[in-house]
């Protein structure tokens, strides 16, 4: 015990003496950076340096806690267990002051301590302080969080706004939170206003008063970017046209000072005037008060101002309403806050990946035992840690303790075998507390290198927490064994159509055939369409084993190659799929449907089919182009399937011109209506017989996809309205939020600067917009693929939820894209759990409507034909549903399916809504990785590109072959000179290699031009110097077009076409990524 004294004494000695080293050298700095802005900050950077010196003063006396509240008004309240070198520094530009902190004042003369540091970059481990040193002063680094009773009070007074962090994945010291009801959502900048929240976190946000706020970027007064502004990543945009169910096609997109005008800005209640203005000046004294809001013991408390006494709770923006009313007065500046506490941590937490970095672990260890030569090999051996560089930027760096490590790893790292850095590891946050900068985490296992696609694709599925395992036995033994016969009972229970022509449309790889189609022509004009779905909940009954496991799973997974199913292959693949030629049970809806796209009449219902053929799309689309006829399908070479039962290929034809005819016509029908669809073309990539990426080609979905899908919604919407009705309080529906108005409108400003005309007030006019701009493109398909990735950026996910969730007003059920008012899932039970809750509350409707209709002495016939339907039929019967005969018959039904409540099934949606995001997240980031493997194969790929924005330092470009946006970095380049015409948005790039640009700050590092270009000589073109020769096979670009190189100087424009050089980056030493290179031709080389 006495020598573990000793040596955290040595410990605290040593770090003293470091820290009061770096606080004289930090001391001086200050002085000449307070002598050389001394005229331009007046009395406030006076009293700052004040205050820097009392703070200083407590640090070096030791004295930097268990101080009380201050009576001293004009300087910071004392209250605060933080020192004065960790308070980080405030940011302002000439886009609006950033605060960073709970700073008490503020002037443009302000610390920059090397704690935080400004760069995001991931491997910069300047801004780390050990934790064997961050022990020896215990400062606090962040705010408490407040308490669990403390933030339900604030919530329910409105002080604070309950809401999930997103982190912007370029710069990790952006995060944003999206308040329900507000339009613009709130910037949290820095980490310490952050408060160790990371991605996906539920918090507590303060927001700040407006005067606070900073500048929206792309708002007037910034024009380093022509394109929409983004403050979210694309991959949080809902994918518009594909809600419909057939998702199995998926697997073949400010000023420089701060100031208030006068002390009237506060008024009555706590909330600002939104009618008074704010101007340019000086900054108010009265300011420095209202901010002093400190946090002890997990509470909120407020300092004094000298005139207006508490007037952090009088600045406190209160509610929804008047948050939005706030943001409606000052469109041009974004709300800002900080994060007071972590009121649900993100499931992220358990699922980081990322690489360990070896040499930072040798160098800080070798540093350490130098220092500490008299401390023991165990104590020392207790210090070490090792740096953990999450692949996902959105995450911090963090610290793992070595001796944590499991046990193969540890081994490794004590051996010293360096290529443990090349591996990909699991790891889960295990705390971060007041003191560290960074949190501190444990590392679970290895996957393996991190430039092999197997490791690459575990470590996906584990980042998003899917289930890869085998099915558990219990699970397994709910089903029947594979020779299943269908139970007689079922077949005099349920309608027979077994002699009906049905037929499935799928990809054709699909295996999981949960849909089938069929239509009769009854008379001049109508005609009967049946959508038949699999009958999963026959086999998945309610709490089972096999139902818990699929709701855990909740999705299928579709991966290229691959997938992960949510039910057993036994089930999902042969008893449950709708397999041509063998009796399946379905559950069904017919429609009668007039040839003006009318609904006449309705039948739900279970039944029985036998379908006749299995058709792929490319099937269904060589039938609608009339590119096969009867006659050639006698022979192979069509390659068309086998056929079952009575019918032959006029039937089948026949039916699928008949079903195009109509989807049509309902699809004209559903856009007229007020529909909306946005979508571009996908990359497809071709693979050779080994399963690696040799190619990637852009595909459109066809007729054939639009005439299922439309069949698809209206099935769904069907059973939306039929569920809704019979349970209004436990009906598990899906909403889709009118989109994000704020970036509508800068959606509008960018097409009127480039002579579209777009219209966004029902998403019926923005659909006819659309079409419009697609005719008036039509030569520019670039273009509009650019104005279509531009237009889904302020749209919002569709989400599912419960109808009695008190939180979704009625209001908000309706399904914006699809101009519905009430739409759920219904048509694929095989591989969303949504879809099977959703059939046995269909099945408890017809339950209970055949328990009323028999109670009420309605004939049976008169069921079975389709009439006397008060629940499931075209019209609702109100009034039997309200009786107390009714109302008995759908609360047995509903307790003999065992159908959740309220508080559970939005419990179920919400973690479906988390399940569904994170099954996109992995096929786009497969996706992603076959992209970068066919990069990394080819070396170097040329291609054209579209310039989005340009800025003084990187302009955005668009890759349409690869449909992918990228950033090309160009300031700090050897050689380079960069010419920025701010009023044109224009750059000229000129390359002298015997001068430097203009660099400030450190002038010893310039990047290489090779960072910013692909620079090729002149003699390695063609004769007329207007293409590239195959010099090197592993320089590839598209076949048969040949890409031209551009010469300095260059001159970009947004929108204009350059030309590119693309490689893949990453892999053993880091995240993957695909880099983007000008593509230049000059003799210098």
């Amino acid at each position: 015990m006495g020598m573990m004294v000793v040596e955290q004494q040595q410990q605290q000695q040593s770090a003293a003496l470091r820290t009061e080293d770096s606080v004289d050298k930090k001391k001086k700095r200050r002085s000449r950076r307070s002598k050389q802005n001394s005229s331009l900050n007046g009395s406030a950077s006076v009293e700052v340096a004040g205050q820097h010196q009392q703070e200083l003063q407590k640090f070096q006396n030791g004295n930097t806690s268990k101080s009380g509240s201050s009576s001293n008004q004009h300087g910071p309240n004392k209250t605060i267990n933080v020192s004065f070198n960790s308070l980080p520094p405030m940011h302002i530009n000439d886009q609006g002051a950033k605060l960073d902190y709970g700073m008490k004042v503020y002037s443009k003369s302000c610390p920059t301590p090397g704690m935080y540091g400004e760069s995001s970059g991931l491997y910069d481990d300047g801004d780390f302080i050990p934790p064997y040193l961050e022990g020896c002063n215990k400062l606090k680094r962040f705010d408490p969080h407040w308490s669990p009773d403390a933030v339900k009070e604030a919530l329910e007074r409105g002080e604070v706004f309950q809401a999930m962090l997103r982190v912007n994945a370029h710069n990790r010291l952006e995060a944003y939170c999206t308040i329900e009801g507000v339009p613009t959502d709130v910037l949290i900048s820095g980490i310490p206003l952050q408060n160790r929240a990371v991605e996906g976190d539920v918090v507590a946000v303060k927001v700040d008063p407006p005067f606070l706020w900073s500048r929206i970027k792309g708002s007037a007064g910034s024009a380093n970017n022509s394109s929409p502004t983004d403050d979210q990543d694309p991959s949080d945009c809902i994918e518009i046209h594909n809600d419909s169910s057939k998702g199995k096609d998926k697997m073949v997109a400010e000023s420089s000072h701060l100031l208030v005008t006068d002390s009237s800005t506060v008024c009555e209640n706590g909330f600002y005037d939104m009618g008074s203005t704010l101007s340019n000046g000086t900054l108010c004294q009265e300011v420095t008060g209202q901010m002093n809001s400190i946090h002890v013991n997990g509470h909120h408390h407020s300092g004094m101002d000298p005139l207006h006494g508490n007037c952090t709770k009088r600045i406190v923006m209160g509610s929804v309403e008047k948050l939005c009313q706030a943001v409606g007065s000052f469109p041009s500046k974004r709300p800002t806050g900080r994060v007071v506490a972590i009121i649900e941590p993100s499931a992220r937490r358990n699922s980081v990946v990322g690489f360990l970095n070896m040499k930072w672990w040798l160098s800080s260890g070798e540093s350490f035992r130098k220092e500490n030569r008299n401390m023991n090999v165990q104590a020392l051996s207790s210090s070490d840690y090792i740096h953990l560089v999450p692949t996902d930027p959105k995450f911090p760096k963090m610290i793992v303790p070595v001796k944590s490590l499991p046990g193969d790893i540890k081994k490794r790292l004590d051996e010293g075998d360096a290529s443990i850095e090349n591996e990909l590891v699991a790891a889960r946050v295990d705390c971060w507390t007041e003191e560290s900068s960074i949190p501190q985490a444990c590392v679970m296992h290895s996957f393996g290198r991190g430039g092999e696609v197997e490791p690459r694709i575990a470590s996906i599925l584990f980042e998003n927490a899917i289930c890869s395992s085998e099915f558990s036995p219990n699970s397994l033994s709910c089903l029947p064994d594979e020779l299943w016969e269908m139970p007689q009972r079922e077949l005099e229970c349920r309608k027979d159509i077994r002699d009906l022509c049905v037929f499935t449309i799928d990809p054709s790889t699909a295996t999981d055939l949960d849909d089938a189609l069929s239509i009769e022509k009854l008379s001049s004009g109508v005609y009967r369409v049946g959508v038949h779905i699999a009958d999963v909940s026959y086999f998945v009954q309610p709490d089972t084993a096999l139902d818990v496991e699929a709701r855990v799973r909740s999705t299928s997974i579709y991966m290229l190659q691959r997938k992960l199913p949510m039910l057993p292959p036994l089930l999902s693949e042969h008893l449950g799929s709708l397999n041509p030629g063998v009796e399946r049970l379905a559950f069904s809806i017919l429609w009668d449907v007039s040839v003006s796209g009318d609904v006449l009449d309705r039948w739900v219902g279970r039944t029985v089919i036998r379908s006749c053929c299995k058709l792929s799309y490319e099937h269904a689309q060589d039938i609608i182009e009339g590119r096969v006829d009867v006659d050639s399908l006698n022979s192979d070479e069509n390659c068309f399937p086998q056929l079952y039962g009575d019918f032959d290929w006029h039937d089948i034809f026949q039916s699928v011109r008949s079903l195009h005819d109509i989807s049509k016509t309902l699809k004209e029908k559903r856009f007229n209506d007020g529909a909306l669809r946005l979508e571009n073309a996908k990359v497809v990539f071709l693979l050779d017989e080994f399963g690696v990426p040799y190619d990637s080609m852009l595909c459109e979905r066809k007729e054939s996809n639009f005439l299922v899908e439309e069949f698809m919604l209206l099935a769904n919407r069907t059973a939306a309205e039929i569920i809704s009705r019979a349970y209004p309080g436990s009906a598990l529906l899906r909403r889709h939020p009118e989109p994000n108005m704020r970036k509508l409108r800068e959606l509008e400003i960018f097409c009127s600067k480039h002579g579209l005309e777009l219209d966004t007030t029902s998403s019926g006019s923005f659909h006819r917009s659309l079409e419009e701009i697609k005719e008036k493109l039509k030569d520019d398909s670039v273009l509009y693929d650019i104005f279509i990735n531009y237009a889904t950026k302020p749209m919002q996910l569709a989400k599912y939820f419960c109808t009695g969730d008190p939180t979704v007003g009625e209001d908000d059920w309706g399904h914006y894209a699809l101009a519905a008012p009430l739409y759920s899932h219904f048509t694929s039970p095989l591989r969303r759990y949504p879809d099977i809750l959703v059939h046995r509350t269909l099945i408890a409707a017809l339950e209970a409507e055949q328990a009323y209709l028999k109670r009420q002495r309605k004939v049976d016939k008169d069921m079975n034909d389709g009439n006397g339907r008060c629940f499931t039929g075209m019209h609702f019967d109100k009034f039997a549903a309200e009786s107390a005969e009714g109302q008995q018959a759908l609360a047995s039904a509903a307790l003999r399916q065992r159908l959740p409540g309220t508080e559970m099934l939005s419990d179920v949606a919400s973690y479906c809504n988390q399940k569904k995001l994170a099954s996109r997240n992995v096929k786009d980031a497969v996706d992603r990785l076959y992209m970068w493997v066919l990069l990394k194969n080819k070396q170097i790929l040329f291609s054209e590109a579209r310039v989005l924005g340009i800025g003084p330092r990187f302009m955005s470009i668009y890759v349409q072959k690869l449909a992918m946006e990228r950033r090309i970095y160009y300031d700090d380049v050897e050689g380079l000179m960069v010419e920025w015409l701010e009023t044109t948005s224009t750059i000229v790039l000129s390359y002298i290699p015997t001068k430097r640009s203009q660099r400030r700050g450190n002038p010893g590092k310039y990047k290489p031009l090779e960072e910013a270009a692909f620079v090729d000589s002149p003699c390695n073109l063609g004769p007329q110097g207007d293409g590239m020769r195959n010099r090197d096979a592993s320089i590839s670009n598209q076949p048969g077009v040949e890409i031209a190189p551009a010469v300095f100087p260059l001159t970009v424009r947004v929108l204009s076409t350059i030309p590119v050089a693309l490689h893949a980056i990453g892999g053993d030493k880091g995240p993957l990524d695909i880099a983007a290179r000008l593509y230049v031709t000059s003799y210098f080389k």
